[in-house]
């Protein structure tokens, strides 16, 4: 269901929205841990460390306002992954927060945005054999979704065939609320909480004739995310009978934990944190989060803060890229502990045919299921109606003018499915919508509820200029599903670096299918969520970088599962040095949204996931915690700064050069002074071997243009499983910069069977 894109899935906003109550504004404030540790003891039993806080702030506030003051509103306590709580606050309490001992910083709440049958059989996964072997599968890896909840009642989460009892780690409830109850949770379904204080704060009371106050989904997003990452494999998905087959998630025995806290108008950044607080605590092993905000530095970002406080219990972080695409450094949720992951294309199609009174034929694409329509009128812009007829926008049709006719559409101002509901309302007969040059040769489907189809740039160029003869007709037949376009291309509207703030890694990291993909969808939902749509169904097509991210949610689980002592970063590193760059024609994967012949690690990272080498990469470059608190001293944050990503237990070091580009990531990004035709600099990585004992290693450089890369060794020799070695590689400009300011490379670890590559970013500045 596409179209969500431009709503749910899509983005952050690219500036969140701040939000306010009358007088007050709920922040999150970040405590020092060891302050509310001693306070905690001091206290004992008579009152909770956050509620002495609240009356020091009220204390304080009143004396200063010389008069009585209202109490602050407690939303939340946040004990797991970061120290503090949400709550409502005056602007004089918020000031005299700054006079409270072990006070960090106060943030405003923000409200964020949202942003298969077949994924499964294009990642190369086959059950019984590699990593989907029932040695595999047998495990008890807990994914946790905050999102919008989940549809308990569809098969994809019922614990038919689990036969292993839950987890006796497992800490979460199921907790019971509007039209959910506690007994909805099973095997498969072992957690489901709900969080709306932040977003009531905001928004006001949820209305629950359209939305609920319990982890039940009415919306879809959250159904559609987990199960590509974790549904049940279930035989005869499909939608209006496309896209027909076996449905399964990525990990299809991996246990799921729904965590809503997002709803109609957003997700609250308060209700965000304390799910993933309370997954962690919980116990899950995954956090999957289709949701991101703007780019910012990360002491300002809360689900890098929450997200670092999560891989510090050893949680893998997943998180959408965004959608914002094409334009270069829109990226979100760039936080080197996050796994970022990209959208792309799978090699499924849903074709048309369009057949224009003069003969000339186009493809395009749909999700329309009825018959092929006749050869008729066309109508476009002032032919078809007033202002903005040509975007078929409410209202802008007259019936008059299109009734029986195939109207045109231009993408843009509403949703496309909208649009459908336009012409259907003024008596269309059917509808072409078309891609600007902007948008390029990108076609998403829909499922729309009259017989339309999309088209790109080049095809809609074709339409425009026919429009304009006499008496223009067409006709659209309809050709349901067909396999074998070129596949992976980059998504256009997958957003890409490199990151706008804290440049120092590539990002996204990886990209997985995010456009086309089949899933769970709640049956009170219509699958285009127009009121005209009356339609019930099982499943939904979704695209966007929401879709994408719970497909490497689910794989990260099977690795977990497979090597249950691998880290997340070392669960991250195999995902990424085993990523591929060539297409199903082997050729280089190419980009929806960009004119050059091929995409770059800016718009895939390293590539797209490849989960059966992943399951044994050979090397990993793996990374501590504390590896992660030097990278951020190497960013010369102030001590609160870093206090807020450490909650305050934390000192730089002093007696050592600290650079961001010695954080052992796999991949490499290189900032020279563009002034300067000297610059030079040497990094240092760390390689595991996880593959065979004795092993050899050559390394092979692909220079990016105008940078000699020198590695020191260029040969690894292990001796034995789990053996580590270190090498150098340093960067040295050896002519001129790039035309288009970066370039790129890479370097790979050959041995044996084994082939480690890693991206290579160079950019000046």
């Amino acid at each position: 269901m596409v179209y969500r894109l431009s709503l749910l899935l899509v983005v952050f906003m690219a500036a969140a929205i701040s939000i306010a109550a009358q007088d007050k504004e709920t922040y999150i404030v970040h405590m020092d841990k060891a302050h509310t540790t001693a306070l905690e003891q001091t206290l004992g039993d008579s009152k909770k460390w956050y509620d002495a806080v609240l009356d020091s702030i009220t204390k304080l506030s009143t004396e200063e306002d010389g008069g009585e003051s209202s109490t602050p509103d407690l939303l939340y306590s946040y004990e797991t992954t970061i120290t503090g709580f949400a709550a409502s606050l005056s602007a004089r309490q918020l000031e005299s927060l700054n006079k409270v001992e072990g006070f960090l910083s106060a943030v405003p709440d923000e409200m964020l945005s949202l942003q298969t049958t077949y994924s499964s059989q294009f990642l190369g996964l086959k059950f019984g054999k590699g990593l989907l072997t029932s040695h595999n599968l047998a495990n008890d890896v807990i994914i946790g979704f905050v999102d919008t909840g989940v549809w308990p009642e569809h098969d994809g989460f019922k614990s038919a065939g689990m036969t292993r009892p839950v987890p006796a780690r497992w800490k979460g409830v199921c907790e019971a609320g509007t039209r959910f109850s506690s007994k909805f949770c099973n095997k498969k379904l072992i957690g489901a909480r709900a969080y709306f204080k932040g977003y009531e704060a905001a928004a006001g009371k949820i209305d629950e004739t359209v939305d609920f106050r319990s982890a039940r989904d009415s919306i879809g997003h959250g159904s559609h995310t987990a199960f590509t990452a974790a549904g049940h494999m279930l035989d005869g998905a499909d939608l209006f009978g496309m896209a027909k087959g076996v449905a399964a998630g990525m990990s299809c025995t991996a246990r799921i934990a729904a965590y809503k806290a997002c709803y109609a108008g957003g997700c609250a950044t308060s209700d965000v944190l304390a799910a993933i607080d309370q997954a962690v605590s919980d116990g899950v092993d995954v956090l999957s989060l289709s949701i991101g905000g703007s780019s910012k530095p990360y002491h300002t970002d809360i689900l890098a803060i929450a997200s670092l406080g999560a891989v510090q219990h050893g949680v893998f972080v997943a998180a959408a890229a965004g959608n914002t695409g094409p334009s270069s450094s829109t990226v979100i949720n760039t936080a080197p502990w996050i796994m970022t992951v990209a959208a792309s294309t799978m090699d499924r199609s849903f074709p048309s045919i369009i057949t224009l009174g003069n003969g000339e034929t186009l493809d395009g694409e749909s999700l329309y299921s009825g018959t092929s329509t006749e050869q008729s009128p066309l109508a476009y812009g002032e032919s078809a109606g007033g202002e903005n007829a040509k975007y078929c926008t409410s209202g802008s049709l007259s019936p008059d003018l299109v009734k029986g006719k195939i109207v045109v559409c231009e993408r843009g101002m509403n949703r496309e499915v909208e649009k459908g509901e336009e012409v259907a309302k003024a008596g269309g007969a059917g509808m072409l919508l078309l891609n600007s040059e902007s948008q390029g040769e990108e076609i998403r489907a829909d499922p729309h509820i009259l017989p339309a189809t999309s088209v790109g740039a080049s095809a809609a160029k074709s339409i425009r200029n026919y429009i304009t003869s006499e008496n223009p007709t067409v006709s659209v037949a309809f050709n349901g599903t067909t396999f074998g376009s070129p596949a992976p291309v980059m998504a256009s509207f997958s957003s890409r670096g490199p990151a706008s703030t804290e440049p120092y890694v590539i990002k996204p990291d990886v990209t997985a299918p995010g456009v086309n993909v089949l899933a769970a969808w709640p049956r009170s939902v219509s699958p285009t969520d127009t009121k005209s749509d009356n339609r019930s169904v099982l499943y939904n097509i979704m695209s966007g970088t929401s879709v994408s991210c719970p497909h490497v949610s689910g794989l990260a689980a099977i690795i977990k599962g497979a090597h249950q002592d691998w880290s997340a970063a070392a669960i991250k590193s195999a995902l990424m040095t085993t990523a591929y760059t060539l297409d199903n024609k082997n050729s280089p994967i190419s980009d929806f949204g960009s004119d050059n012949p091929s995409a770059t690690p800016f718009a895939y990272g390293s590539g797209h996931v490849d989960p059966e080498r992943a399951s044994n990469p050979g090397l990993v470059y793996d990374i501590s915690y504390e590896d992660y608190l030097d990278y951020l001293c190497s960013l010369k944050y102030s001590s609160s700064q870093l206090g807020t990503l450490t909650r305050g237990n934390f000192s730089c070091p002093t007696d050592t050069v600290l650079q961001a580009g010695d954080l052992n990531y796999p991949s490499f990004t290189v900032l020279f002074d563009g002034n300067s035709h000297s610059n030079s600099v040497t990094y240092k990585r760390t390689v595991k071997n996880v593959g065979y004992g004795m092993t050899t290693y050559t390394a092979q450089v692909h220079e990016p243009e105008g940078v000699s890369v020198i590695v020191e060794p260029r040969v690894l020799k292990f001796e034995q499983n789990q053996q580590t070695l270190s090498y150098k590689i340093s960067f040295v400009q050896s002519g001129e910069k790039s035309g288009s300011g970066t370039s790129f490379g890479s370097v790979v670890w050959g041995g044996r069977k084994y082939t480690v590559r890693s991206p290579i970013a160079v950019t000046w500045r």
